[in-house]
């Protein structure tokens, strides 16, 4: 188990934070020194050629990657060059760093890290990369792939008050910090609490931090906007696995998830929207909608949810026995893989899928929606303004009739376009396709009616008119192109490949770019 954590000290603090910015300790100021060859290979956990870009290098900042980044002792007359206003000492006094010999070596990894281009710095626990050894049960992670993909699909409206779940040392609130009046932060961890303090001070922001799992500290209370990346890691329960606090609930199968769709509800405010990451167990006969559907009866909440990707129950017992700093081949992963797959197998669990959990809280007495999609394709990036503008529009067609999508005027969006395919000597395609450019990416194959509606989407009829044009052009029955225009703005619209001529007009404030 681990005992240090970094202490926060009011006058030591803001001198570290003084000595990372001057030296140049910054995400621009590492990828320049480093080159994307050196990154790339931190990011696959290889440390060599960061090594070799450093080792040669006097730079202050090359100084604290292999301090803080990389775990190699430093000797302490470079450390104090590289920290001149809070020196060896402070580092000490903040529990940053140990003295062996006429070396200083980290007790974390301190690493720079940017939201919308403001400079901030994080620190944890030190990886594998740095120590070559497992993690320990109550690691506290640092920045990783789940962290920043959390992070860029989170949608940013102000807000006054924002939630989030399983803080970990902090990352999704520091986000969160550029955009909402209040930050309440939560974790069972009081390792993790004391890495979220730290980095809160670090970062010269105020978060309340509150002890206890899940929601339990914010019992009675709301919020405007709730984010998590919860331990949602499917663990089996036998003992044979390690139970990391940063990925294990303490539940069986996907219960966290599950808790969490059914519970978050009671925490949001009219209009709130909660955004995080799971996964959920396919068993035999069944699909994926069928058991995420379940979480969301009775909830009352509008959902949308992404799955990215699936694994079978193999390829899922690699990745957390991998992540965890086993090596396949030794004994301890293989005991591990064997508890997973009789999990799984208990279960009858076929696969396990992963994605994005989009939910909020209607403002208006109706029925809520609920959209279980599959993109396992690229996307955009970041995807926070594209959920946001997918709850606006799936809010709007939530809300109004058949009728009010007919007499609006729809706009093909401006990163949309056509693609025909056609056989060599015939005169007509035999595939007409949209493709939309940011987002979703998505690709939508198009009938005669809707090529045709398609085509005349530029702001000058609504679809009432249009429909009515194409019916006669075609001849055939008016209600019958009515209802397929109506079906495929309601499929287009909410993922914004169509647009209300009305938006289009307004100012590109955000708020209006939002709107329907």
């Amino acid at each position: 188990m681990s005992t240090t954590t970094p202490r926060v000290d009011d006058a030591l603090v803001p001198a570290l934070r003084a000595d990372l910015l001057s030296a140049g300790f910054t995400v621009a100021g590492v990828s320049d020194l480093l080159g994307p060859m050196a990154l790339g290979a931190l990011d696959r956990e290889q440390s060599l050629p960061a090594q070799r870009v450093t080792a040669d290098d006097d730079s202050r900042c090359s100084t604290l990657i292999r301090l803080f980044t990389l775990g190699d002792p430093v000797d302490a007359r470079d450390v104090a060059t590289a920290l001149p206003t809070l020196g060896v000492d402070g580092a000490l006094a903040l529990g940053l760093v140990a003295a062996e010999g006429d070396a200083i070596v980290a007790l974390a990894d301190v690493r720079p890290y940017a939201t919308d281009g403001v400079d901030h710095w994080v620190a944890s626990d030190l990886a594998e990369l740095a120590t070559g050894r497992p993690l320990s049960p109550d690691h506290v992670l640092g920045i990783g792939g789940a962290s920043a993909t959390l992070a860029s699909w989170t949608p940013r409206p102000q807000v006054a008050r924002a939630l989030d779940v399983g803080t970990g040392c902090g990352i999704q609130a520091l986000h969160l910090a550029t955009h909402a009046d209040e930050v309440v932060v939560t974790d069972l961890s009081e390792r993790a609490l004391a890495y979220a303090a730290f980095n809160a001070a670090l970062n010269s922001v105020d978060w309340q931090i509150r002890g206890g799992s899940m929601l339990e500290p914010v019992a009675g209370e709301q919020f405007s906007l709730i984010v998590s990346n919860p331990p949602f890691v499917i663990t089996p329960r036998s003992g044979d696995v390690p139970l990391f606090e940063y990925r294990d609930g303490g539940a069986s199968g996907d219960a966290i998830v599950a808790d969490l769709v059914r519970s978050i509800g009671a925490h949001l405010e009219p209009g709130g929207i909660a955004q995080f990451l799971g996964n959920w167990e396919v068993r035999a006969g069944s699909t994926w909608q069928d058991q995420v559907g379940g979480w969301l009866v009775g909830t009352g909440l509008d959902a949308w949810v992404i799955q990215r990707e699936v694994q079978d129950p193999a390829e899922y017992a690699e990745t957390w026995a991998r992540d965890g700093g086993h090596h396949a081949g030794t004994a301890d992963f293989d005991r591990m893989y064997a508890a997973w797959l009789d999990d799984f197998a208990s279960r009858e669990v076929e696969a396990i899928g992963f994605g994005v959990i989009t939910l909020a809280r209607p403002m208006t007495d109706r029925q809520a929606f609920v959209d279980l999609v599959e993109v396992r394709h690229p996307v955009d990036a970041p995807m926070g303004p594209t959920i946001l503008a997918g709850l606006f529009a799936r809010t709007w067609l939530a809300e109004h009739s058949d009728d009010d999508v007919l007499d609006t005027t729809w706009v093909m969006a401006a990163d949309v376009h056509e693609e025909r395919h056609t056989l060599p000597g015939a005169a007509d395609p035999s595939r007409i396709r949209l493709h939309q450019g940011g987002g979703l990416r998505r690709t939508v194959d198009l009938t005669t009616v809707t090529a045709a509606y398609a085509s005349v989407c530029d702001g000058e009829l609504s679809a009432r008119v249009a429909a009515a044009a194409i019916a006669g052009v075609l001849g055939v029955e008016a209600e019958a192109v009515r209802e397929e225009i109506v079906a495929f703005v309601r499929d287009t619209a909410r993922d914004g490949l169509l647009v209300s001529a009305s938006s289009v007009a307004m100012t590109t404030d955000s708020a209006d770019t939002n709107r329907l």
